[in-house]
């Protein structure tokens, strides 16, 4: 491959990385042609990004990026597929709902949240929340409190109008 190929290739790679803001490192030899379809698909239905890159031209990429990749590069050997997502924990889910039908992909490192993870870390990620969902339950513990107030005023107007209206009536 000409170097001027490389590089081209090496902006694309950044290109695509840049767009998301988590992605996973996987290890994908071993896979048939079936069975990588298969992932595609799932990656896809996902909304999941799925590329197979070199490994050097992946290290040239993510050295051009802002921020400090380097604990990753100890993990970019063999063949590798980049999954990338916006939401932090899909393809740490997706590898693992892989892995329990006894395929690959097996997870070799991981950038979530600002963070990199290891190998030996996919439970920890599959369990990791999404912006979404934590401002999802934040906004549910805020609303819990003022949802008991009004419920105990509601029920509470309901009890001595009832009382009211019972007292009426005996007169």
């Amino acid at each position: 491959m000409k170097k001027e190929d490389k590089s081209v290739i090496v902006e694309k790679i950044k290109e695509v990385v840049s767009q998301y803001s988590h992605f996973y490192l996987t290890e994908t030899s071993g896979m048939n042609a079936a069975q990588v379809s298969e992932l595609r698909r799932a990656c896809f239905k996902a909304d999941i990004k799925m590329m197979v890159v070199k490994n050097k031209l992946m290290i040239k990429a993510l050295d051009q990026l802002e921020g400090d990749y380097s604990p990753l590069y100890p993990s970019l050997k063999e063949n590798t597929a980049v999954l990338l997502s916006n939401v932090g924990n899909a393809p740490a889910r997706l590898i693992k709902d892989f892995n329990g039908k006894n395929m690959k992909p097996t997870l070799k490192a991981a950038y979530v949240e600002e963070s990199i993870y290891g190998a030996d870390q996919l439970e920890t990620l599959c369990n990791i929340k999404s912006k979404n969902e934590l401002i999802a339950d934040v906004i549910a513990l805020l609303q819990s409190p003022a949802k008991n107030v009004v419920s105990a005023l509601q029920s509470g107007g309901n009890t001595i109008h009832g009382v009211l209206k019972t007292l009426a009536e005996r007169q």
